[in-house]
């Protein structure tokens, strides 16, 4: 049983038996055929991942890793709001006729500030700072910007990330003001170890922790069958995460430059649909 798979049952079993549902309430999220998409849910769900231990993902059933760490990527690196730039289709629901999800996630990373050190845009202040003040408390990314939020087709669920070096070893809190649990937990913890993997290495470190903060953990009225019979089924050992070493810009990464040994997952047919 891999950490990731532990951390996954215990959420989804103390939503299941202690989570308060919202049923028959003005919720904004709905289904596909209109009907009110309605929640059972849990408040401030706090996850530790220990990254050299193991690489944080599940075995109850396959995880997207290529596709999730593409989505990273086109955040991070590539800072698009255009979903033409991706190549899943998990964005599409959001954008308009051009593509544009709005003023959102990657168009944040990539808005510039004037600091004394000169003009950098998130990604690359993350990245001086870890290179020049290791040190520092105040290496913070944030993409909630309030100004911007009426011209972003998605308000940011994942939406902060908080750097922090402890002696060799660099940890990120990821906070998260909503997570569908059956949809999107795993991927989001994917995605955010990849990173930390990514930042120590261009910057000379060890990874350390992530830690994920989640203000609104949520099962779907829709999923709530399934995860039960999920959670149920039989876990693996964690496999063997592999990066590109020879990396040493953040800007060089791309999706081949990651790789899984040994992941086995269990072929779970169970498909969650996704809340509008």
């Amino acid at each position: 049983m891999s950490q990731a798979d532990r951390i996954f049952v215990r959420n989804i079993t103390d939503i299941l038996q202690n989570g308060t549902v919202d049923t028959g309430t003005a919720v904004r999220p709905h289904w596909a055929d209109g009907t009110p998409a309605y929640t059972r849910k849990c408040f401030c769900i706090v996850n530790r991942y220990d990254l050299q231990e193991e690489f944080p993902i599940i075995t109850l059933r396959r995880t997207a890793f290529k596709s999730a760490i593409d989505e990273l990527l086109w955040i991070w690196q590539k800072k698009s709001n255009n979903v033409h730039d991706l190549h899943s289709h998990i964005w599409d629901s959001w954008a308009d006729e051009s593509g544009s999800i709005g003023k959102a996630y990657g168009y944040q990373m990539g808005v510039k500030s004037i600091y004394p050190e000169g003009e950098f845009d998130q990604v690359d202040r993350v990245l001086y700072d870890l290179k020049h003040h290791p040190l520092s408390r105040r290496i913070i990314t944030n993409i909630y910007v309030h100004s911007d939020l009426h011209e972003m087709n998605l308000y940011p669920c994942a939406y902060s990330v908080t750097f922090n070096v402890s002696g060799d070893k660099l940890n990120a809190i990821l906070n998260q003001r909503s997570n569908d649990m059956a949809v999107a937990n795993n991927w989001n913890v994917v995605q955010y170890a990849v990173l930390v993997h990514m930042m120590a290495q261009v910057s000379g470190l060890q990874v350390g922790e992530l830690v994920h903060v989640i203000a609104d953990a949520h099962i779907y009225d829709r999923h709530e069958e399934m995860v039960r019979s999920l959670i149920a089924g039989t876990q693996h050992p964690a496999p063997e995460f592999v990066m590109n070493k020879d990396i040493k810009n953040f800007y060089d990464f791309s999706v081949d430059d990651f790789a899984l040994k040994n992941y086995e997952y269990e072929p779970f047919e169970g498909k969650f649909e996704v809340a509008i």
